[in-house]
């Protein structure tokens, strides 16, 4: 699946003028999260979705008036008895979408943002104002300062402030400046978004299995790292969807990661080495750390070996109970990629506390 920053990316690096919708807020039973968008390209192509699909054929024609008249505009998208089966979301949510034109000249700023990996920084955009031509102005704020305006000094430094602290809590959301909280500023709406640092997968093991595994993680949003210490299967061409392929001893590198501060309890480990000498340490620092989720690949057999060399090795019983081993969840898969697929799921179920039962079979919130 196109990752549709990227494919804007490319575009507007080229020089193109592309449309760009983008979801602001939501109620209820919506289906994509604030800051998700929809990109319709220079022949009118299509990536991304802020819909999921109920209202994505609304949008995109206005995203593509938008292109042909140069205009941004807020479009606000819900379910009534008369429009529930044609515009609007069948879901029973409501959203807001604002559309706009995009291009090196118009939106300057936006390499900086699109650019800044794991820099926290946030985007700030005029979504309604009462000078037409405010709207559609943008703000990027990161650590070191700010590029582009809003308008006006005072406005600028207000939406600064709110962009920094929802930084620092990973919070996108709509903010309403009355007329007189910034002084002479006339009632504004700004939508700050703030993208969400990727979680880290740490994938150890160079095999067919990692290369899905990967592929996957990648495609979930994760920010993946496959390690192994055998130069020879551990290479760029292999895993082309990693972002990162280390050469290194599993235990070492995680060690250094740890000691860096670039381990936290959003990180998830698949261990996928299935060979003691390097599963079993790398098992031993895993579980001397905060991270989220440590899967074991193996029969369980195999699985009950690893844990008796852990203990062995001194690491506490109770530690022991945070493994997932056998790895994945039971789907009835037999090959690599439907394995990698109960793999992932276990690992996002574990994160957002899920249970991996049938949405069917459940009353929990299906969009959470």
């Amino acid at each position: 699946m196109e990752d549709p920053k990227r494919q804007l990316a490319d575009w507007w690096s080229a020089g193109h003028t592309v449309a760009m919708a983008t979801v602001c807020d939501t109620w209820q039973s919506a289906p994509r999260s604030r800051g998700s968008i929809m990109v319709v390209g220079p022949d009118r192509e299509v990536t991304g979705s802020v819909s999921g699909g109920c209202v994505d054929g609304a949008v995109y024609e206005s995203c593509v008036d938008a292109l042909a008249t140069g205009r941004p505009r807020l479009e606000h998208y819900g379910v009534s008895d008369d429009e529930a089966f044609a515009v609007g979301l069948t879901c029973g949510g409501e959203v807001d979408v604002f559309v706009e034109p995009v291009s090196l000249q118009t939106f300057p700023e936006l390499g900086e943002a699109l650019g800044a990996g794991h820099r926290p920084v946030a985007v700030a955009t005029v979504i309604a104002h009462e000078v037409a031509a405010r709207v559609g102005s943008h703000l990027v704020v990161h650590d070191s300062g700010v590029l582009g305006s809003l308008g006006s000094r005072a406005l600028d430094d207000a939406v600064a402030r709110e962009a920094r602290a929802r930084t620092g809590e990973d919070e996108s959301a709509v903010v309403a400046y009355e007329r007189d909280e910034v002084a002479g500023e006339r009632a504004v709406r700004v939508f700050i978004s703030v993208p969400a640092v990727p979680a880290r997968l740490l994938v150890f093991g160079a095999t067919d299995l990692t290369a899905a595994v990967a592929s996957l993680g990648t495609f979930a949003g994760f920010h993946v790292t496959v390690c192994d210490a055998r130069s020879v299967f551990a290479t760029r061409a292999r895993f082309r969807d990693a972002a990162e392929v280390i050469n290194e001893w599993p235990h070492r590198y995680l060690a250094r990661e740890a000691a860096q501060g670039r381990i936290d309890e959003r990180t998830a480990l698949a261990v996928l080495t299935h060979d003691p000498k390097f599963d079993t340490p790398v098992l031993q620092a895993a579980l001397a750390l905060p991270v989220g989720y440590i899967g074991l690949l193996g029969s369980r057999r195999t699985c009950e070996d690893r844990r008796r060399r852990l203990v062995e090795a001194g690491v506490p019983a109770a530690q022991l109970d945070r493994l997932h081993s056998p790895i994945g969840l039971d789907i009835g898969g037999h090959s690599v990629q439907e394995t990698a697929i109960s793999i992932l799921a276990e690992i996002i179920a574990t994160r957002s506390g899920g249970s991996g039962a049938p949405l069917s079979s459940v009353a929990s919130p299906i969009h959470r």
